[in-house]
């Protein structure tokens, strides 16, 4: 099938399981049958407010069941769902929302005081949809979302364009290093990329229509709940999310707007989830801490499956876990908003572990030097990590980034997100890291995350981030940025040590700041620039 349309596929879902859970979030649960009318009373309210084909509706949420109902809403009518980062500020917002070009917004309460900041140099935006909080009101110039969704709508509503497989969703990415770039994927390359209706991971064949995945599903059974631990304004959790859907399952969001990974165990007992999905080590980290205090804390036996994505996950950790957990697969994926499916690595109790940063290589990936040479397996040679297949059109509204990342090789077009590899022997990936943070030391290329992956297996470092500190010699010398474990303060001529005896001597820090929390986001990553800067600053370099 070349036309898959994700509002067709739920409304299918909808009709034949209408009483199951779809949407799930602590007390509160919504049916399919009350998230396909709901979405589609939101659809009835943006059409009536003049949006026409491919009107973008920006979802400035936290984690909530409304998420993923305003993006549903969005595929009814035709139009484009974009996300918005909840930690920007008034002007990543207000650059967002015009590069975007968006016309409707849904958006919490708590952020109404920016809203009213910025909402004047947004004239193109049509309608403020305020999805409200307790103890909140909602605003004069904004919509009541709840009073918007509670009307009654008919079982499909569309607008007289009709859909197509063509129709975009916007993932904004980005921001630590410029202004956020929209990744511009079309529906149908999008829903075949995570996996057309199946799970590879869990065994489970893709569809070739609404009806075949349709008629898998079990009105008398219980689809797969997937619980996103990370925030649905990235793709991690978002892609993870429209999986369960997909499936005809449910998504659950945690109702705590920080993790509490307590929470997180009791939720995953009581509603019997069966995938955990998170981000690499800032959730990783306290989970396995957890359960080494609380060994025998929740039962979580209905958990088939960790994933993880974005950023690297160490071994130490997933051993940690498979001790506690060993009945649950956990699946590490190497990919981006640009190119999902990359990579991927398994971890099983009692099989061989696989080294951090080593994956099987994706089905349609490859790995290029910058003059376009596909680099060979076992050679040596380092190169760009390249997607092939179903992958976007490129960035919103931006050439020039559309031209740098979307790349042709071998006559084929690629996604080349600017993640560099080697290729072992047997094939598997070798990741290096992203090169724009590449510190360039003597002539010699050293990617961070290999540094902090050694930094981090010493006892006393609970997270580190290396960065690139100028210097006359070298151009570059490494420092290692270290938020340390409680009560530990540990040397730099400790971990210099620690680091070359996992890595090449020139790959040890040679500078040392600690910090009391390295601040991922919520998605696990780091910002390089501004922990660069006050390593700068620490360092009298600034």
């Amino acid at each position: 099938m070349s036309n898959w349309k994700f509002a067709d596929l739920y409304e299918a879902i909808a009709a034949k399981i209408p009483d199951h859970p779809c949407q799930i979030q602590g007390e509160r649960i919504v049916t399919w049958g009350d998230f396909n009318r709901r979405a589609g009373a939101l659809t009835a309210d943006m059409l009536e407010a003049g949006l026409t084909h491919q009107s973008k509706v920006a979802a400035y949420l936290q984690n909530c069941p409304e998420y993923l109902e305003t993006y549903v809403a969005a595929f009814k009518g035709g139009f484009v769902p974009v996300n918005t980062n909840y930690r920007y500020g008034p002007d990543e917002v207000t650059y967002l929302f015009d590069n975007a070009e968006a016309e409707a917004v849904v958006f919490h309460s708590t952020f109404t005081g920016l809203v009213d900041q910025v909402r004047a140099g947004l004239p193109r935006v049509k309608r403020w949809y305020c999805v409200v909080e307790p103890g909140d009101a909602v605003p004069s110039w904004a919509h009541d979302y709840a009073a918007v969704v509670g009307r009654d709508a008919p079982h499909r509503v569309e607008g007289p364009w009709g859909r197509s497989g063509d129709d975009l969703l916007l993932l904004y990415t980005g921001g630590t290093t410029g202004m956020p770039k929209g990744v511009m994927w079309r529906q149908d390359d999008l829903f075949n990329v995570v996996g057309a209706g199946g799970n590879v991971a869990l065994g489970i064949p893709p569809g070739d229509s609404v009806e075949e995945l349709v008629d898998r599903i079990d009105p008398a059974g219980r689809g797969l709940v997937v619980l996103s631990a990370c925030p649905l304004m990235h793709g991690t959790g978002q892609f993870t999310s429209l999986i369960a859907m997909n499936l005809g399952g449910a998504a659950v969001t945690l109702p705590s707007r920080s993790f509490d990974v307590g929470e997180l165990f009791a939720s995953i007992e009581r509603h019997r989830v069966q995938t955990l999905v998170i981000v690499g080590q800032a959730f990783a980290g306290p989970m396995l801490e957890h359960l080494n205090a609380n060994p025998a804390g929740r039962d979580l036996s209905s958990l088939i499956m960790i994933t993880s994505s974005g950023v690297m996950w160490s071994q130490e950790n997933k051993d940690g876990l498979l001790r506690h957990l060993p009945h649950v697969m956990l699946f590490d994926s190497f990919g981006s908003s640009e190119a999902v499916g990359m990579g991927g690595s398994i971890s099983r109790a009692g099989e061989a572990a696989t080294k951090t940063a080593t994956f099987a290589l994706g089905p349609t990936c490859a790995v290029f030097t910058e003059d376009g040479r596909r680099v060979s397996p076992g050679s040596g040679e380092r190169g760009l990590v390249a997607v092939g297949g179903f992958i976007p059109l490129g960035y919103y509204r931006d050439e020039a980034k559309t031209a740098q990342t979307f790349r042709t090789f071998e006559g084929q077009r690629w996604s080349v997100p600017g993640d560099w590899a080697e290729i072992a022997a047997d094939g598997s990936l070798i990741l290096l890291g992203r090169g724009s943070v590449c510190i360039n030391t003597g002539g010699e290329k050293v990617f961070p995350e290999e540094v902090e992956e050694a930094l981090k297996k010493h006892p006393s470092v609970r997270d580190a981030v290396a960065v690139g500190i100028p210097d006359d010699r070298f151009g570059e010398t490494i420092c290692a940025v270290v938020e340390a474990e409680p009560g530990q303060s540990p040397e730099l001529s400790t971990l210099a040590d620690h680091v070359k005896s996992h890595l090449a001597a020139y790959k040890a820090p040679r500078h040392l700041v600690l910090i009391d929390t390295i601040g991922r986001a919520p998605n696990g990553k780091v910002d390089y620039k501004r922990l660069k800067a006050h390593a700068l600053e620490r360092l009298g370099r600034a």
